[in-house]
């Protein structure tokens, strides 16, 4: 029962907090009018432009919010799954296989600091300017987190549990697969969620690659043609879509991790 009242008192918070936000907002800009609309535009505006954009509207940017949205989907995740894909077995080979992390992890210390966004000139050389250097982007931006993450896992596996499933007579894999992996999974889908919120953040970037259409393109042809509102619907929808995405994520977090809720 207090569970439950805690979790709704959280609820009751958050929604405090997002309606204290909104109403300093419309009270600097439509109330007051301490700030100029060209500036920063009002909740009502923004949410007229929203419903605008969502319902149809094509203009300022040739599309609708949702066909925008779709293109950054389509863009964000092939890039994320592609990085997860090939970050999390390497961050387990990696910290499994002492040979193999002998030589793989120098070249991965190197490649690690360097920004996502740096890539963006060898993707245009490599991949050219369409959906594949945008990929190409996106997925050094996740394979780093989730490579990182995999590797302190499975480095975090206590060696009484692989004695005592040795003493049992387990097989190296049996003890990657049985115990291992299993007490890495929390540091593995905490990696996935990183790796997601890195991938949206090099989103707008990677949109900047002769994109015509995106969540990111929307953001900078508002922003050459002056209009806030449209620049703050799509910082909202980024936003929300990838709050909605940590959200499953951890879900999946709480259903297939032992101790989960």
């Amino acid at each position: 029962m207090k569970e439950i009242a805690a979790k709704y008192k959280y609820r009751i918070l958050s929604v405090c907090s997002v309606i204290t936000v909104l109403f300093i907002w419309e009270m600097a800009t439509d109330i007051l009018h301490l700030i100029s609309p060209m500036m920063l535009p009002s909740p009502a505006n923004v949410l007229d432009t929203f419903v605008y954009k969502l319902t149809g509207g094509v203009n300022p940017d040739g599309a609708t919010l949702l066909q925008h949205i779709a293109a950054s989907m389509k863009i964000a995740l092939g890039g994320y799954v592609v990085g997860v894909l090939i970050g999390v077995p390497l961050g387990i080979a990696m910290a499994w296989s002492r040979k193999f992390e002998m030589f793989a992890k120098p070249l991965f210390d190197v490649i690690r600091p360097i920004p996502a966004l740096a890539w963006i000139p060898l993707m245009i050389l490599w991949l050219g300017i369409g959906y594949w250097s945008k990929v190409g982007i996106i997925f050094f931006a996740a394979f780093i987190s989730a490579t990182i993450n995999s590797y302190a896992g499975i480095k975090r596996t206590s060696q009484v549990h692989l004695w005592v499933a040795r003493t049992f007579g387990a097989s190296n894999r049996q003890m990657l697969f049985k115990v291992a992996i299993p007490t890495a999974l929390p540091m593995i889908f905490t990696g996935l969620r990183l790796a997601l919120g890195s991938s949206w953040v090099a989103l707008v970037a990677a949109e900047l690659l002769a994109a015509t259409r995106g969540l990111g393109y929307m953001i900078q042809v508002a922003r050459m043609l002056g209009r806030p509102d449209v620049i703050i619907v799509g910082m909202i929808t980024i936003g929300v879509i990838g709050y909605l995405l940590s959200f499953i994520l951890e879900k999946l977090q709480n259903k297939f991790v032992k101790g989960g809720k």
